[in-house]
């Protein structure tokens, strides 16, 4: 093979290695399935806690302040180191295969996509309100997963399935602006 044709095979090496590994890095990252937060939403029922009774009442909102509440991600981690770990071992394998060690590049290209796919954090931020209520002669306060725009001071229905549980429907009629 002449030196000009190896030149080139190791530029198109090269280059598809680079391409590569810049497919590895935003796949692992698209596959994160970052948690939403949307199973947390007041408004949003598991099956067991469908045609059961539960408590509910009438409480006034007097104050609401936008927060940011912590879930768990911890589903959307796994499903990034196993994604990755897989999509790594597939392009570690084709460029293994380019250069004649096949089985080092999908070990080597697994792990690498498994150790990208652990830098997805296991919890993740959402978007939420605080919401102080009056609840007869007492003021009290509650954390739902939700946004501002769902909610306004006045009169809104609080349903509780469990002890210490208060679900603060969302009273605005008025729909929130798309995101």
């Amino acid at each position: 093979m002449s030196d000009r044709t190896s030149a080139s095979l190791w530029v198109v090496y090269q280059m598809n290695r680079k391409f590569c590994c810049s497919l590895l890095s935003v796949s692992v990252l698209a596959l994160a399935g970052c948690a939403t937060g949307q199973n947390y939403k007041p408004n949003v029922y598991r099956g067991g806690q469908v045609n059961q009774q539960q408590s509910a009442k009438t409480i006034q909102i007097i104050a609401l302040s936008p927060v940011q509440v912590e879930v768990d991600n911890t589903k959307g981690q796994q499903a990034a180191m196993i994604g990755g770990a897989v999509l790594g071992a597939v392009i570690g394998g084709v460029l293994g295969n380019q250069s004649r060690n096949t089985g080092a590049g999908i070990a080597l290209g697994g792990l690498a996509g498994g150790a990208g796919g652990s830098l997805v954090s296991n919890t993740v931020m959402v978007e939420g309100v605080s919401i102080t209520y009056q609840d007869g002669t007492h003021t009290m306060n509650s954390v739902q997963v939700g946004r501002l725009c769902e909610y306004k001071q006045g009169a809104a229905v609080m349903i509780s399935s469990a002890p210490g549980e208060t679900r603060i429907q969302p009273n605005n009629e008025v729909p929130c602006p798309k995101e």
